[in-house]
């Protein structure tokens, strides 16, 4: 499994605002997680920063066994949140990886560079409303809030591919020692299971849980924000 995809579904939460921004807004925020990546406990540091008509997600987790970090840039178009490049690069015990992903809109593909295999270098054709797997956590936040169809198509990794999420019911999450509804969705994909807890208002997933074989691999819990 690629680092990219291990981190598909890790995405922050603000919670320290006085007000939350509405379901499509994109605010700007730094936030910090208690992580446990394979039984390990870490810390991760997660920030959104805007740049003129772009904005810069970036994503660092640090333990005892890995170093990883993960950067989308993207912009919005007709309504539409669009991948612009990545960089996905990890340090886990003595190996370590780096890729960078492309998407040209004009040219309508999607190429990979770096630490990647040749039958996932692309090209992959791009259609409006893809999004990597970065975004498909903003868009998850954004559509549980808004009751709209959890369905998205992930371009990501050298491949296209249709995600559809269900709600799995109601649950109490705990942000920063305050206790908080959630709504909590799934997805599973063989032996892999991907689990987030929706908070009304915020703005992405309040937690995520990444299992295989019925196992936790990642555990991402907010701890705070600014």
């Amino acid at each position: 499994m690629t680092m990219r995809r291990l981190f598909a579904m890790l995405l922050a939460a603000a919670v320290a605002a006085p007000a939350f921004a509405a379901p499509s807004e994109l605010k700007p925020f730094d936030a910090d997680y208690i992580a446990s990546y394979m039984g390990m406990g870490g810390d991760g540091h997660m920030s959104l920063a805007q740049s003129g008509g772009q904005w810069k997600y970036t994503l660092r987790i640090t333990s005892s066994l890995a170093t990883l970090s993960q950067t989308t840039t993207f912009d919005e178009k007709d309504g539409q949140w669009r991948p612009l490049s990545g960089t996905d690069a990890s340090a886990v015990l003595i190996k370590k990886v780096n890729k960078q992903a492309q998407y040209d809109w004009s040219k309508g593909e999607a190429t990979w560079s770096g630490d990647v295999k040749p039958d996932r270098a692309g090209p992959v054709k791009l259609q409006p409303g893809d999004l990597d797997a970065m975004l498909v956590n903003l868009a998850i936040a954004r559509d549980v809030n808004a009751g709209k169809p959890l369905h998205y198509r992930m371009v990501d990794d050298g491949r296209a591919k249709d995600l559809v999420y269900t709600v799995a019911g109601k649950e109490k999450v705990t942000i920063g020692g305050k206790t908080e509804d959630a709504t909590k969705v799934s997805r599973t994909d063989g032996k892999r299971q991907t689990i987030l807890w929706i908070v009304h208002g915020l703005p992405a997933p309040a937690r995520i849980l990444q299992r295989k074989d019925g196992e936790d691999e990642i555990d991402l819990q907010l701890k705070s924000m600014k």
